[in-house]
């Protein structure tokens, strides 16, 4: 809803402040600024018309910006590893990965093994795309 629309802009917002100044630049902000009006009206038009935008008219009229489908998938995903519970490190790892390989990225992670310390690993639970949890 709402909520996950503010923190999808805020998102974009952060990558377009890390951008070097270019072409691109200037299209992001456009299109956030497109993305921003429905919330914010005001505030979009004269951010609108400082960043000389103007001369294209209102951004409530401007065109809305296409989605491109191909790159809405996501092909990777990031996990939580839990150990005794506990988050103690995430991975970001290819979406789909078999819990074997999971269980053992988990387990070779450098946060982890400190955390299990000498401690015999009695089970480890992987749900696929989400978390490993070690129970130590």
């Amino acid at each position: 809803g709402f909520n996950k629309a503010v923190a999808r802009i805020y998102e974009l917002t952060a990558v377009i402040e890390k951008a070097g100044y270019s072409a691109s630049r200037t299209n992001a902000i456009r299109t956030l600024l497109k993305l921003v009006s429905p919330m914010m009206p005001h505030l979009a038009e004269e951010a609108w018309a400082l960043n000389t935008f103007g001369g294209m008219g209102l951004v409530a009229n401007a065109v809305w910006p296409e989605v491109d489908p191909a790159l809405l998938v996501e092909d990777e995903v990031t996990i939580a590893v839990q150990v005794k519970g506990k988050l103690r490190d995430t991975l970001t790892v290819p979406k789909g990965m078999p819990k074997e390989e999971l269980e053992a990225l988990a387990l070779a992670s450098e946060k982890v093994q400190r955390n299990i310390g000498d401690a015999p690993v009695r089970k480890v639970i992987v749900v696929p795309d989400r978390l490993v949890n070690i129970v130590a």
